[in-house]
């Protein structure tokens, strides 16, 4: 099933219960602006409601993932029209997706471009991406969650680099600092990632839920009040099919045979 979203995103669901959304805007190297924002919020809930959807991976082309926000679209803008577009709201649908979402990155993953592969769960980087985050350049500052999530990534010392000065890291560097999960090969980055997902999507969809929603609950609590979230969504896990398959699968030496509930 193949879903297109006014020229800019489209969603494929394929077999295997991966969803892929791409981003296409050639032109200005898949820039971000307020129509490509809504799009991807509006495919994101569909995908957070489609039941054969079990995992989500997000990609721009092979030559970008994306460039940045579309400058041209707030140049002259004042603080109150900035304010009344709202976008944490979109972003927010990407965030708070309860499916595991990848990002597949090839090319420049700049300014919005780096703080959208940050609101996956796991990112896939080929060996020649470059990621960024040049607010202060036009005498701005990240604004979609790029010094917070940043700094909780790689800490503050390597994301004060990156912030205070707007410079490029390279995959590697940005690998070496804990900012990506894998660095590819750049002709391997989408089928990677898609794997992965394909992975993911096969196992038990309670159970990933769960561990995606203590993870990015956890992070932001006490651990004691994290590992009691933990304790209570494990505990949840034992009154589904999937645990009692797998602790039977696991008995019998056999294959899983998972089914969602």
């Amino acid at each position: 099933m193949s879903t297109p979203v006014p020229d800019v995103v489209t969603a494929t669901v394929q077999s295997d219960g991966v969803a892929l959304v791409s981003i296409h805007r050639p032109d200005v190297k898949n820039a971000l602006n307020l129509d490509v924002r809504q799009c991807l919020a509006r495919v994101f809930l569909a995908l957070a409601a489609d039941k054969a959807v079990k995992a989500i991976v997000l990609t721009g082309s092979e030559q970008c993932f994306v460039a940045g926000a579309d400058v041209r679209e707030f140049a002259d803008a004042t603080p109150v029209q900035m304010y009344l577009r709202h976008t944490e709201r979109l972003w927010q649908a990407i965030s708070q997706c309860p499916k595991p979402v990848i990002a597949a990155v090839n090319g420049l993953a700049l300014g919005g471009g780096c703080e959208l592969a940050m609101h996956c769960d796991i990112i896939i980087a080929g060996r020649q991406a470059r990621f960024a985050q040049p607010e202060v350049k036009l005498g701005l500052m990240p604004g979609a969650g790029g010094t917070q999530r940043l700094i909780r990534a790689v800490g503050k010392f390597q994301a004060k680099r990156m912030l205070l000065s707007g410079c490029q890291v390279s995959a590697a560097e940005a690998l070496a600092m804990g900012m990506l999960s894998e660095v590819v090969d750049d002709d391997k980055t989408l089928e990677r990632a898609l794997a992965l997902a394909a992975e993911i999507a096969r196992l038990p969809r309670l159970a990933v839920e769960q561990i995606k929603e203590v993870t990015l609950l956890g992070a932001q609590m006490p651990l004691e009040g994290a590992l009691a979230l933990e304790r209570k969504a494990f505990q949840l896990l034992f009154d589904t099919r999937d645990q009692k398959e797998g602790a039977q699968a696991f008995l019998q030496k056999r294959s899983a045979q998972f089914q969602g509930e």
